[in-house]
């Protein structure tokens, strides 16, 4: 045994917990604190929120389309899948998703201009752009992602920063409307800013 495993949390066992639901994995618990896997949603909330999320990503392919640039990029998807199935989250909520990746597009541009492209400056980009969403209290993954896409892509910024706020902003409209839709969904925003 290492040295490391004495100073982890051991499990403590409890007997006034309540015994785990038939379908969680069983809780860890530390003192003071037990942590469960979230239950399995219903078949219902799965279907919206996988019918939901499809929805805006094909409206954003669509607008897409439309003005024959790419709008879906893979940080969008995944903002889409955290507004949509764990719209609770604080890296769900508007201020996280809009400001998240308007911040990893700045980072983006900023790495860009002073290292130019290179996976290197990506990385750096990555880092920066997790920083500064903390500072900011905007934490959102896949906005270190979008920052990532600049460095490694170079798209034009006077394009792609409108379709970035666009696509954001809409992301945010329909999860608001996705979760008025269905009456046990829950709602979307938790807060606003």
């Amino acid at each position: 045994m290492s040295s490391n495993a004495a100073l982890r949390p051991q499990p403590t066992p409890t007997p006034a917990d309540p015994a785990p639901a038939a379908d969680s994995a069983p809780a860890r618990r530390w003192p003071g604190l037990t942590v469960r896997a979230p239950a399995r949603p219903g078949p219902a909330a799965a279907l919206h929120s996988i019918a939901a999320a499809t929805t805006v990503l094909l409206g954003l392919v669509a607008i897409g389309a439309m003005i024959h640039e790419p709008v879906l990029i893979p940080p969008l998807a995944a903002s889409a899948a955290l507004v949509h199935s764990a719209p609770t989250l604080p890296l769900a909520q508007p201020r996280n998703v809009v400001i998240g990746h308007l911040l990893g597009s700045a980072v983006g541009y900023a790495v860009l201009a002073a290292a130019g492209s290179s996976a290197w400056a990506a990385a750096v980009a990555a880092g920066l752009t997790l920083g500064l969403n903390m500072l900011a209290r905007t934490p959102h993954s896949p906005a270190v992602a979008t920052a990532v896409i600049i460095v490694l892509q170079t798209p034009a910024p006077g394009r792609f920063i409108p379709l970035l706020f666009g696509a954001t902003v809409l992301l945010v409209l329909t999860g608001y409307a996705a979760s008025r839709v269905r009456r046990k969904a829950p709602t979307y925003p938790v807060y606003w800013w």
